[in-house]
């Protein structure tokens, strides 16, 4: 499986370069990659990266799935315990000595960035956008020409953006200082929270007091627009929460202020509802359509509200309505009715939790604000409880 899981990889890689100017990989480039200390390592694949031809690419792509031995003159591809020439493609015997490349924390991260850089000659746009988003998780100037490249290349506005946005990232790493102060001026024009920690990170190890300044004043100017999204993420995390609590509480209100009963198994009531919910998400998956599979919340609605409804009703029935002005004796047979609901649920579904999945159309959220993004889900439950509230006091 995981030979298999290699080749397409391999094979995306591949298919990523074919667009790129070709230089062949050759042998010392690939003991420079595979062997020496991490910043000459990192150093080598920068370099062979703006010119990869597909064996380059492949060779990348193998490296980072931790498929390369190496010996002080050769290194092997390893491909369903076999070894491969990176440069010719040659099968060759693996002698005992080969050592394993070992990839530590800094090395992984400059393979994301190759990767990255890889992805930019893709034809499709969500690829190339996926490959400006890796580079900007790890900015250098020794990248700077690549993301050049692919800044003249690209026709896409949004991911033209985020390419200059790369490149003012890695300009942060110039040994200029005139160039790392007009890049973070740059970078605060883009109010995000991931921007503010790579300046952060860039303020830590900033040894110019005019660049330190720079970084500090961009630092402050994204503070200043990232704190209106934090006020909102709360206070729309405070209305979602409450809108719960809101349903909860309707119903305590209707039973007490209209029964005059205080129900303890109230809580176990909506617990019914949400079993019931879970229940028409497995009847929906096992005997209905894929595609009908979105719809099971729509039709759980109903079903929750009459199961609920259900048990209210033999409830009140059974126990209640003989208990009507005895507030005490009511208190104490609802609990003890609690009790058993919680058990009859822990015979019948176990003790342990049970999922109930979003379905499409409620998955994602709503961006706002580059800090703030409203889930559909949430989004969802606000509307039901105003709709219930007002339908109540209708």
């Amino acid at each position: 499986m995981r030979f298999l899981f290699a080749c397409a990889a391999s094979a995306l890689a591949l298919a990523l370069f074919a667009a790129l100017p070709a230089h062949a990989l050759t042998a010392d480039e690939a003991r420079a990659i595979a062997s020496g200390d991490t910043e000459a390592r990192i150093v080598a694949l920068d370099k062979a990266v703006l010119t990869a031809d597909e064996k380059t690419a492949a060779f990348i792509q193998a490296m980072a799935d931790d498929a390369v031995k190496f010996t002080e003159d050769k290194v092997f591809v390893m491909k369903n315990d076999k070894g491969y020439d990176p440069v010719s493609g040659a099968e060759l015997a693996v002698p005992d000595a080969a050592e394993d490349v070992v990839n530590n924390n800094l090395m992984r991260g400059a393979f994301d960035a190759a990767q990255a850089v890889l992805k930019l000659a893709s034809k499709d746009v969500a690829v190339r956008a996926e490959g400006a988003q890796g580079l900007l998780k790890e900015p250098s100037e020794s990248r700077l020409p690549a993301v050049e490249r692919a800044l003249a290349a690209e026709s896409d506005p949004a991911i033209k953006a985020q390419l200059e946005l790369v490149r003012a990232a890695s300009m942060l790493d110039s040994t200029d200082p005139a160039k790392r102060i007009a890049a973070a001026k740059a970078l605060a024009e883009r109010k995000s929270p991931d921007i503010k920690l790579l300046l952060n990170q860039r303020l830590a190890d900033e040894t110019d007091a005019g660049v330190k300044s720079a970084i500090a004043q961009s630092i402050a100017a994204i503070d200043g627009a990232l704190v209106w999204g934090d006020r909102i993420n709360a206070i729309f995390s405070g209305v979602s929460l409450g809108s719960v609590l809101l349903l909860a509480a309707l119903g305590l209100a209707i039973t007490y202020g209209l029964m005059g009963v205080i129900n303890m198994a109230h809580g176990e009531l909506m617990m019914i509802g949400a079993y019931a919910t879970y229940v028409m998400q497995g009847v929906f998956q096992r005997h209905l359509p894929e595609a009908a599979f979105g719809w099971y919340l729509v039709a759980a609605i109903p079903v929750a509200f009459m199961a609920s409804a259900l048990v209210g009703a033999v409830l009140e029935r059974g126990v209640i309505r003989f208990l009507y002005g005895r507030p005490l004796e009511t208190l104490l047979a609802t609990w003890g009715i609690s009790l058993m609901l919680q058990q009859l649920v822990r015979s019948l579904f176990g003790a342990q939790n049970v999922g109930v999945e979003n379905p499409p159309w409620m998955s994602g959220g709503f961006t706002m604000l580059s800090n703030v993004t409203l889930p559909w889900n949430r989004v969802g439950i606000v509307v039901f409880a105003a709709l219930v509230l007002l339908a109540v006091g209708w």
